[in-house]
């Protein structure tokens, strides 16, 4: 099964209608595929990007920007090692983004990704993002009061300044040459109990554990309808959400494998060519070289 299906089924192409209730977090978007094959095409995939990567880096012209976001324990960390573990490091970035800085609330909500965006040639990672601005500052509406906003601002009206803001710089960052995709882990609440669970059982996990993640997952239906929003509000041609079903984690990753390996090809990506004038130099100098060893 080609990348590109698997990405299609699960890339949100009409976001005026979309709605979280109709997405299965444990289902497979009726692809008959099993934990062995799944595995079996992430290692394909995993190699593909590997190849795919090294024309990224050659070819100078474009980034790649992927975006996670998702509820505590829906797997981000462990889809960006597996997915991306055949990527030379030297060509990706990978950036977390926790409560501002000091620095970073004396600037507009964009300033601290923009400064992270990934340079050409290269992947980009955020793992949260700019998205934590109408996530969680959505959830919890009195961080606003340390954002040091303008007497101007309204309560009201900021979710869709925002929502337009995130918009007009997706936008750009596109138009610029980066291809922007974003991914919702789409897990349930049984299956972040198990999780949090397994983290509690397992010493070698506890150090993942956080109390502040089950006071936030006292608050999931306010969670689920602020991503249903965002979903809808910013996904955009150029810079598309996927919605990933994220209860089991082999079907996890393989579908972000494959959107990030459909949307690579569609770039085009070409080793730079040599001119005849470079390729006769090249050959001058080889024959030097064996000249030499003899």
């Amino acid at each position: 099964m080609k990348a590109a299906e698997i990405a299609r089924r699960f890339r949100i192409d009409k976001p005026d209608t979309f709605r979280l209730a109709d997405h299965d977090s444990g289902g497979t978007g009726g692809l008959d595929i099993g934990k062995k094959d799944a595995k079996a095409m992430l290692e394909d995939g995993v190699r593909t990007l590997s190849e795919l990567q090294e024309r990224l880096y050659a070819d100078d012209r474009y980034a790649v920007l992927l975006i996670f976001q998702a509820m505590d324990a829906a797997g981000k960390d462990s889809v960006i090692k597996h997915v991306m573990s055949g990527v030379n490091p030297q060509g990706c970035q990978v950036f977390s983004f926790k409560a501002p800085s000091a620095e970073e609330l004396d600037h507009d909500f964009l300033w601290r990704v923009a400064r992270r965006l990934p340079e050409r040639g290269r992947i980009g990672i955020f793992n949260r993002s700019h998205y934590e601005e109408v996530l969680v500052v959505r959830v919890h509406p009195e961080i606003l009061d340390a954002q040091k906003l303008p007497p101007t601002f309204r309560r009201d009206d900021i979710w869709p300044q925002r929502f337009e803001s995130i918009r007009d710089f997706e936008r750009h960052v596109a138009k610029s040459g980066t291809c922007v995709l974003k991914f919702f882990l789409h897990v349930s609440p049984d299956e972040q109990r198990k999780r949090f669970l397994d983290r509690l059982e397992e010493p070698e996990k506890h150090w993942k554990f956080s109390t502040g993640d089950v006071a936030e997952r006292a608050l999931w239906d306010k969670y689920m309808a602020a991503y249903e929003d965002m979903i809808r509000e910013t996904s955009l041609p150029e810079a598309p959400w996927h919605v990933v079903p994220a209860d089991h984690k082999w079907f996890t990753r393989l579908v972000v494998a494959s959107a990030v390996i459909d949307a690579m090809e569609r770039l085009d990506l070409k080793f730079p060519t040599v001119d005849d004038a470079a390729r006769k130099k090249m050959a001058e100098i080889r024959k030097a070289l064996l000249a030499e060893k003899s």
